[in-house]
């Protein structure tokens, strides 16, 4: 017999090298939206761009990347 189950989304995005794990704030906001939520907390994400969904590990895991270069 198939089972179905809902995949829970997680954000992903780097912060001086280490990858960082961001809850889904709720069902009903688009990746973009999402981005945006956390755009206040991390301010790097402004400039971030969306990279996924990839499934891994029974998870929809979406990636922010920052558009952003280093200096020097």
């Amino acid at each position: 017999m198939l089972q179905t189950t809902a995949l829970t989304r997680i954000f992903l995005h780097k912060e001086n090298g280490t990858e960082v794990r961001l809850n889904d704030p709720g069902d009903t906001f688009s990746p973009e939206a999402v981005l945006n939520f956390y755009a206040g907390t991390y301010p790097i994400l402004t400039t971030a761009k969306i990279i996924g969904p990839d499934i891994q590990n029974d998870e929809l895991q979406y990636r922010f990347e920052s558009t952003m270069g280093t200096k020097g």
